[in-house]
């Protein structure tokens, strides 16, 4: 982490807001990275190609974002938009991870 890193409420200026935000996408990026990892287990573990998609799970997690969103005061409806998006993203990458391990 950069030395010149601040939380939001002690920044003073531009260029900290700037940094932290650049600092703030490159921990998204390695959380993305572990959740992704996480569709690979899946891939790995999951015994049938039809069981990757689970319509019912896919709701849990949009709610679970959605209202994690409204408790912490964020734009819960844009979020849980980007949640479906990630969720469809994960789930077709899964199905990749699947395929290419058993061809």
């Amino acid at each position: 982490m950069s030395e010149d890193f601040k939380l939001p409420n002690n920044c003073t200026n531009m260029a900290e807001v700037r940094i932290g935000v650049d600092q703030t996408d490159r921990e998204l990026m390695e959380l993305l990275e572990r959740r992704f990892g996480y569709m690979r287990a899946a891939a790995r573990i999951k015994p049938n190609r039809n069981v990757v998609r689970d319509e019912a799970r896919k709701a849990e997690v949009i709610e679970n974002a959605r209202a994690d969103a409204e408790r912490r005061s964020l734009p819960a409806q844009e979020l849980a938009q980007i949640w479906d998006d990630l969720v469809e993203m994960s789930i077709a990458y899964e199905l990749e991870e699947w395929d290419r391990i058993r061809t």
